[in-house]
């Protein structure tokens, strides 16, 4: 088995907090990240597919034919939006870096498998020094 990794990056807003939590309880829960007037990231997005290697391309999956995918199903839906307000793939979901990385694994799962690979990971990088791994 051959795993292929494309890495994008993006920018996004948001803010983590429940409508039916008082502004302390948000506080104490999510920290500075309950901001009531958001806080944003500067995400880097790794999409890891598996497969075997084609014979006659050498080839899991064209890695160009994965970079649009990932850039037209997400980077163009998420660059620069509010996650909690601009996402229609994140509409009533916490949008924490662990809901979104499930969120862009539901995206990406059944265009992955018409393109002839199988998605292995997401990995969603919040900072440097953060990030989440979801294998589906």
């Amino acid at each position: 088995m051959i795993y292929i990794t494309r890495k994008e990056h993006f920018c996004a807003a948001h803010k983590l907090h429940r409508e039916e939590w008082s502004a302390e309880k948000n506080l104490e829960t999510f920290g500075k990240c309950s901001n009531p007037n958001w806080h944003g990231h500067n995400y880097t997005l790794k999409v890891t597919v598996k497969g075997m290697p084609d014979p006659l391309t050498g080839f899991v999956l064209d890695l160009k034919k994965l970079s649009v995918l990932v850039k037209d199903k997400i980077i163009d839906k998420i660059d620069h939006k509010n996650l909690n307000l601009d996402v229609p793939f994140m509409r009533g979901r916490m949008p924490s870096t662990e809901v979104l990385a499930m969120a862009i694994w539901e995206e990406l799962q059944p265009h992955v498998m018409q393109l002839g690979a199988t998605l292995h990971c997401i990995n969603v990088f919040e900072t440097e020094n953060n990030s989440v791994e979801y294998f589906g």
